[in-house]
């Protein structure tokens, strides 16, 4: 059942399993700051909350507050704010609007889609946005002719990402032919060059989910043991120094909050897979648009050219948006922005104009790991594979193919659906767990890698 709670300046619902004891409600009251109980089974009225099939961070560290409190039974609880109008702003992607608030909200009556099988792989390929070449198509009926068989859209969807541009790097890994000569090196090969030149002190690179390099002898100061409260002792370890940068264009132009929140997410991701686990320290973020035009009285170089329409978000929200964004998502996990920069361009030549139709968003950042931590080991027969994360949704589908394109090139819905969303709550919970393991001294983590969806 769902209970009703009225507070100052929002409404919450708490999901329970049982019927609450007088003590239990009590404590519920208290910890909403004296809210009081609504006796009805429903409140009538316009609210803005989310959506029911997405459980919010908010909620989950609400539900371990009351467990800890020792109220047992209460599976979800979240917030809910009434406004006057009946079209209210909100955020389209994590909320929507009730128009009264009953036992059902809480209730997904979709079902699992049955498996569906591909006649025409290039026809899903348009209307799914998976941007697959023809070679492509061609390689996916072969094998499914070697099958004897249709592939399934899991097969087929699964094979657009992992063989995308963004994720296969194929320009930059590509032969170059100029001229009719081909050139001895990639881009890529030429990029790895002064490292594998010159390394320095670099000790990983090109192959993990980070770099690591060489860092200062230092004092860790942590738990004695992990699994409990305990005294904090100082251990001297040989550190290394974690470095990440990760680009989140297309998902910041689409949608610059969640984007750039992701974006600044990933990279502290990435960083705490590298190797058998590290830890972020700080992080910096990089914006370069169009002009933003977002002085009243006009600056003489954005007046030379007339400002284009915008599919979704104009450069002055961007900027803005994606500033929050990546800020919220570092500020929640733990980690704080400490520089970064804008750079605002256009220009136009030859009855042409130049300029970031697609935004470019940048997250970096260092940490450090224990040095004994920074090289992964290979998995062998008989090792456990463990798999940390919260809920996962159809969410953040299609990313890898969707960023391979040009933006607009695909339905708005799939671009949208595209977009992760941020979790920085449950990505800190993985954190935990992994830093417990590597500050043990005697880290049991053979190879630990990383998903981009956010929440896993």
């Amino acid at each position: 059942m769902i209970l009703f709670f009225k507070g100052k300046s929002n409404l919450i619902a708490v999901d329970t399993q049982k019927k609450l004891n007088t003590i239990d409600l009590e404590k519920l009251i208290w910890l909403f700051d004296q809210a009081s109980l609504i006796t009805q089974e429903s409140v009538s009225g316009i609210y803005v909350g989310p959506r029911k099939e997405m459980i919010t961070p908010w909620s989950t560290n609400a539900v371990e507050i009351t467990q800890n409190m020792g109220i047992s039974g209460i599976v979800r609880i979240e917030e809910f704010f009434q406004t006057g109008s009946e079209h209210p702003k909100f955020d389209p992607m994590l909320q929507v609007v009730y128009k009264e608030l009953n036992q059902q909200i809480f209730t997904i009556y979709h079902q699992p889609e049955p498996i569906l099988y591909i006649e025409d792989i290039a026809a899903y390929s348009s209307s799914e946005g998976l941007a697959l070449s023809e070679d492509e198509i061609n390689y996916l009926n072969e094998v499914s002719h070697k099958l004897d068989r249709k592939l399934t859209d899991s097969e087929v969807f699964g094979f657009s990402q992992v063989n995308s541009e963004h994720c296969r790097h194929k320009i930059f890994n590509g032969n170059f032919i100029i001229d009719g000569v081909e050139k001895s090196s990639t881009l890529f090969q030429l990029i790895k060059k002064t490292t594998k030149t010159n390394p320095n002190t670099i000790l990983s690179a090109y192959k993990d989910n980070c770099s690591f390099s060489k860092g200062p002898d230092s004092e860790q100061f942590a738990p004695i043991t992990q699994d409990k409260p305990d005294f904090f002792q100082v251990t001297d370890i040989q550190t290394v120094l974690s470095l990440k940068a990760e680009t989140h264009n297309f998902p910041t132009t689409v949608e610059p909050f969640n984007g750039a929140a992701t974006g600044s997410g990933g990279e502290i991701r990435d960083r705490m897979a590298g190797g058998k686990g590290s830890f972020p320290i700080a992080g910096t973020a990089v914006y370069m648009t169009a002009y933003s035009r977002n002085d009243e009285e006009g600056r003489s170089w954005e007046a030379a050219t007339e400002p284009r329409p915008w599919l979704y978000q104009t450069p002055e929200e961007i900027l803005i948006k994606a500033s929050n964004g990546a800020s919220d998502f570092g500020n929640k996990f733990g980690q704080p922005l400490i520089n970064g920069s804008v750079l605002t361009f256009e220009h136009f030549e030859n009855q042409k104009k130049f300029g970031y139709d697609k935004v470019i968003m940048q997250a970096g950042g260092i940490g450090y790991a224990r040095g004994e931590d920074c090289l992964k080991s290979v998995p062998g027969v008989g090792d456990k594979v463990v798999l940390l994360g919260g809920d996962n949704y159809r969410i953040g589908m299609g990313g890898g193919a969707v960023s391979s394109v040009d933006t607009g090139e695909f339905e708005s819905h799939i671009e949208l659906n595209a977009v992760q969303r941020a979790n920085p709550e449950m990505q800190k919970r993985a954190y935990n767990t992994i830093r417990a393991l590597a500050e043990s001294g005697n880290n049991p983590i053979i190879s630990s890698t990383i998903t981009a969806q956010g929440d896993t």
